[in-house]
């Protein structure tokens, strides 16, 4: 594994960098605060750039390049805002990544240059009411009709379940709790039948969209499922891999944007006539957050270089997801202390990477069920 970062990646984190600091800091605690999605600044700064469509090849209006910089993307973005960085996962590696993994040449020329160029936002549905990690529980249907499917049921927790304009569903279309028994499809806003619902009033990540999709009567043709019927669930098992490391990257991003706070906060604030970095207790607990972020780093690093080069990632990504959203609460929880009652405000950014450290430890997989994964693959020898 190469940790040398290429001229792109150098490139691609400075694009980034340079758009989040001109285009989104400015807006932060604004959008926090009105619970904005800002569709503008996704669909006119990080579409043109290449941000929405990072994975995509050229082909397809993307910017055809590799995990790698992919990480550094939503590394970037996270440091910043950890919304914003959710919903640029999202978009790349759920509902683009799944038509770009599993669609034929006609579903992706049909869906991916919109996508990829920021014209579109995507959302994955996966998660319904009664099925969180147990998706093989899935009430939401699909029944054959002529030459269409007829979906019914209602998808919860969606990321831009709202304002997207494409959404990538996968629904029953067999027996419950049958692996094979599970279909994806795409539908398009507009259709008859797929209509937006709640949208969540949240703790952190308030400025990504997350509300219901549903489905009712929604008639989709046959040309809009994604490769075979009752390939779904395992189609969306492959997809999670990928949406793993974005969420280990936004992670990382998270911790290191609170670390970045903490280590210019204590050089700057002064207590008993000198700066707080100077007092050990300070002193270990910048080393203990420098140290975890580069561990953090090094397994997301790894999944992605296994990820570009088309291994087996199950375990990898797993690891990453669950040691880097782990380290991003906890370092956040850090800065707040070392911040001290300043820490506590809106004024000072550590508070907001704190509320949006947490939804790292619980969407695409819970910590908990990271552990299952990385276990199994431990007994499996993998």
């Amino acid at each position: 594994m190469d940790l040398t970062a290429s001229e792109n990646r150098t490139l691609v984190e400075q694009t980034t960098r340079d758009l989040v600091e001109k285009h989104l800091r400015p807006h932060l605690m604004e959008w926090d605060e009105a619970q904005h999605l800002p569709v503008e600044l996704l669909k006119e700064q990080f579409g043109p750039a290449g941000l929405l469509g990072v994975l995509v090849p050229h082909a397809y209006g993307g910017a055809g390049l590799g995990y790698q910089e992919y990480v550094s993307v939503l590394t970037e973005v996270g440091r910043v805002c950890g919304s914003v960085g959710l919903s640029v996962a999202a978009h790349n590696s759920l509902c683009t990544g799944h038509i770009l993994q599993f669609g034929d040449e006609d579903q992706k020329q049909r869906w991916l240059p919109k996508l990829a160029m920021g014209e579109w936002l995507g959302a994955w549905a996966l998660t319904e009411p009664n099925t969180g990690s147990d998706a093989m529980r899935m009430k939401c249907t699909a029944k054959r009709d002529g030459g269409d499917w007829v979906l019914n049921g209602t998808k919860c927790w969606i990321t831009h379940g709202i304002s997207s304009d494409v959404v990538v569903a996968i629904v029953r279309t067999g027996e419950l709790l049958d692996s094979n028994g599970m279909t994806a499809f795409v539908i398009e806003r507009g259709t008859p039948g797929l209509k937006a619902g709640k949208k969540e009033n949240k703790l952190g990540m308030r400025a990504s969209e997350t509300a219901e999709v549903i489905f009712e009567d929604c008639r989709v043709p046959e040309a809009n499922v994604l490769g075979k019927v009752g390939e779904g669930f395992k189609q969306a098992m492959k997809v999670l891999d990928g949406g793993r490391i974005s969420i280990a990257a936004l992670s990382l991003g998270i911790a290191k944007g609170a670390f970045d706070a903490s280590l210019k906060y204590a050089q700057e604030r002064e207590q008993f006539g000198q700066p707080i970095a100077n007092f050990q207790a300070i002193g270990f607990k910048l080393a203990d957050m420098a140290t975890r972020i580069e561990a953090a780093e090094l397994l997301t690093t790894q999944a992605a270089d296994l990820k570009n080069r088309g291994q087996k990632v199950t375990k990898q990504s797993a690891m990453a997801k669950y040691y880097a959203s782990e380290v991003a609460v906890w370092a956040s929880n850090e800065a707040v202390q070392i911040f001290g009652g300043y820490g506590y405000t809106k004024d000072f950014p550590v508070e907001k990477f704190y509320r949006d450290s947490k939804l790292c430890t619980i969407g695409e997989g819970t910590s908990e069920i990271q552990k299952l994964v990385i276990g199994r693959q431990v007994l499996q020898g993998a």
